[in-house]
């Protein structure tokens, strides 16, 4: 079966801007349902996709957070360029840490971040989580057991400096939390089963900002924004983009 990539999305519908960012192995597709929602809510929102995502798992190996942070700085100057001068940003996971790390690198209006870990997992841990994902890739794509099992194996051999890199940009941007001082949502699972979820408390605890929040939110794990609580959290992220001081 020929699987269709996930695209990038731009919805625009007003003057405020909203740059919506994914997760490590996931895609743009984890942001979608916010992204119609804030669009129907007077907001315009794009959402790229990183380097070696939403493609087989042999190509995103081959890719590390320099490509992804270039890819989200592309997303932010997308929008700039079609004229947004006020951005918020958006991140699930992985895509909170970056939308961190834009709120001491650019302007931004505000930050949301999901989910977002400050604790490095072991290389162990985050191998299998790879390999998970290059499993269910396989599977989605009909491949059958034999043959994802063949390729799982090979795939293992592969070195996956990108892990290392993860970790790196983690502690990074953990360095550097209290260099924020745009307004800050603090969004966390309470059932979140791929990070230790005492990161909500370390950004919030260290975001500079004076305006700050956080939630818990107790039906749901990792993937926030496919999950239980998805229309409160929509309205929650509303909420916290109404407050914000727009200019327009």
């Amino acid at each position: 079966m020929k699987i269709v990539p996930p695209k990038p999305f731009t919805f625009e519908a007003g003057k405020r801007a909203v740059l919506l960012l994914h997760g490590f192995t996931g895609s743009s597709a984890d942001v979608r349902m916010l992204g119609r929602y804030l669009e129907k809510q007077g907001y315009t929102s794009h959402a790229p996709i990183y380097k070696g995502h939403g493609v087989p798992p042999e190509e995103l190996v081959h890719t590390g957070p320099d490509d992804w942070w270039k890819d989200v700085m592309a997303g932010y100057e997308y929008l700039r360029n079609k004229g947004y001068n006020e951005i918020a940003v958006t991140g699930l996971s992985l895509g909170g840490v970056f939308s961190l790390k834009l709120g001491y690198t650019v302007p931004v209006k505000g930050i949301v971040s999901m989910c977002a870990p400050m604790y490095i997992k072991s290389e162990d841990t985050m191998f299998n989580g790879v390999v998970d994902y290059a499993r269910q890739y396989k599977k989605f794509e009909g491949k059958n057991e034999e043959q994802i099992q063949t390729e799982i194996d090979q795939f293992k051999k592969t070195p996956m400096n990108t892990l290392k890199g993860l970790q790196d940009l983690i502690a990074d941007v953990r360095e550097n939390v209290d260099m924020i001082y745009s307004p800050t949502f603090v969004v966390q699972a309470r059932h979140d089963e791929m990070i230790n979820t005492d990161s909500a408390n370390i950004i919030y605890n260290n975001v500079e900002s004076d305006e700050k929040k956080i939630k818990w939110y107790e039906e749901s794990s990792h993937v926030i924004t496919l999950d239980k609580e998805k229309e409160q959290l929509h309205q929650d992220i509303y909420d916290f983009l109404e407050q914000l001081n727009w200019s327009e």
